[in-house]
């Protein structure tokens, strides 16, 4: 029994290590990918063909996001899994003879995990930011561009228009003043 019991800690700790080294690779993957999303972003100002280029891009990264986001809650979830199972195994009687040292070692895989979640969902709450604000931003690009090309005649009359009403306040204020109110 008490090799076999110690072949399963072993086993948990594998796991967990396994478990851990892909987590990492994954977050440092996901963190590349959204500096990479802002980065694209900021590169194509001003450039209608590069925006629909890029907006191809942010909606494939935009897949990227959400599988990776998918695959690291997975390998967490996994990883809270055999978490679980080692605390199990602490405290199965016959084990409290190694309980300091299993503790110790049980307690060092829930501080990576716990890291890791943090890491994870940082990474994940500063890329939603960074898309809202692009998004945002990129919505009020789209209304200068659109005010400054597409509505040339209207600025001329609003211009007009403008240029007559304080014409007529310059002239008239009593008049101006009582229809303005």
């Amino acid at each position: 029994m008490a090799g076999g019991s110690s072949n399963y800690w072993e086993d948990l700790r594998k796991q967990a290590r396994q478990l851990e080294n892909e987590l990492d690779l994954k977050l440092v993957s996901f963190s590349k990918l959204c500096t990479s999303y802002s980065s694209s972003r900021d590169g194509r100002r001003g450039d209608s063909n590069s925006d629909t280029a890029s907006l191809l891009n942010n909606s494939t990264q935009d897949r990227m996001f959400e599988t990776m986001s998918v695959e690291i809650e997975q390998l967490l979830a996994k990883l809270t899994g055999v978490n679980d199972k080692m605390a199990e195994y602490t405290s199965t009687p016959g084990v409290t003879s190694l309980n300091a040292a299993l503790m110790h070692t049980l307690q060092r895989h829930r501080d990576i995990l716990q890291d890791y979640t943090h890491e994870f969902h940082k990474t994940k709450a500063n890329f939603l930011a960074i898309r809202e604000r692009e998004d945002l931003l990129g919505s009020v690009r789209k209304d200068i561009e659109t005010y400054k090309s597409g509505s040339g005649v209207n600025n001329r009359r609003t211009e007009l228009f403008l240029k007559e009403h304080e014409h007529l306040r310059k002239y008239d204020p009593e008049r101006t003043h009582t229809h303005c109110s």
